[in-house]
């Protein structure tokens, strides 16, 4: 695994999770404002500069986990704070709640707990996620002559400004004699072979014990499916902090992110 260092040695160890196709730049613009803080920011496998996953392999969930354990162990960290975003806050959920003693705070932006399916669909995932790994040729690598269409297509996704799409398909991508390629593994767009159901997310999300912090957009609606209304009874020490910016909000609007996050370190 690759990462991003901040502040090293200088303040409370944080390891940082990125979303889903995202990377460790997506804390450049925050960190510097949390000086306080010696942030370790992972590009999770697959994603960024680190390494992809064996070929035949899927990439399961509950798999990052131990991914984030062994960099915590291998940084020397017995205990450490957590800073996730969307499905980096979804890994930090079940780390907090399955290593309550090693985890001393825990920062959620825009994700709280793990996607919860219906147990009706598993067999239907299981089957397409068995065909896409059989079938899938994650070896072809497209090339581009420069890094705007890649922008561009980023920015069809949504919620993210131009600037901020650029920093993180820089940390994405790299360049060989045939032009700009990704390095993100396309494995990671193949549907997750099996999920955790909503009672085990909640299941999760009761056992963490440490200090919680929620931060999410308060001027959109979430969809239903993330069951935020619900979840957020469950964790026993949880302050919930609703500002602006969108989903990635850590990055369009991280100054007042990074002002409720200094306050919830300094309690």
């Amino acid at each position: 695994m690759a990462a991003k260092r901040f502040h090293e040695g200088r303040g409370r160890p944080v390891i940082a999770l990125h979303g889903w196709l995202d990377n460790a730049a997506s804390f450049d613009p925050i960190a510097p404002l949390l000086p306080d803080l010696d942030i370790l920011a992972l590009d999770l496998p697959g994603h960024g500069h680190s390494a992809h996953r064996p070929a035949g392999q899927h990439y399961h969930f509950v798999d990052f986990v131990a991914d984030v354990v062994a960099a915590a162990d291998a940084i020397g960290w017995e205990q450490f704070s957590l800073m996730g975003h969307s499905m980096g806050a979804a890994i930090s959920s079940l780390i907090a709640a399955s290593f309550p003693q090693r985890v001393e705070r825990l920062v959620l932006i825009e994700g709280l707990g793990p996607w919860g399916e219906d147990p009706e669909n598993c067999a239907d995932h299981l089957a397409e996620a068995t065909r896409q790994l059989l079938d899938g040729n994650p070896t072809k690598q497209r090339h581009y002559p420069s890094l705007q269409p890649i922008i561009r297509a980023r920015l069809q996704a949504g919620d993210l400004s131009e600037s901020s799409a650029r920093r993180l398909m820089e940390r994405n991508t790299g360049t060989d004699r045939e032009g700009i390629f990704w390095r993100t593994d396309p494995r990671l767009r193949y549907r997750s072979p099996i999920y955790i159901t909503e009672e085990q997310a909640q299941g999760f999300l009761s056992r963490i014990q440490a200090p919680t912090l929620f931060i999410r957009d308060g001027e959109r609606t979430p969809p239903a499916r993330y069951n935020w209304q619900q979840r957020e009874t469950l964790i026993a020490n949880l302050k919930i902090a609703k500002l602006s910016g969108g989903h990635h909000l850590h990055m369009e609007n991280p100054q007042p992110v990074a002002e409720v996050v200094r306050r919830f370190f300094s309690e």
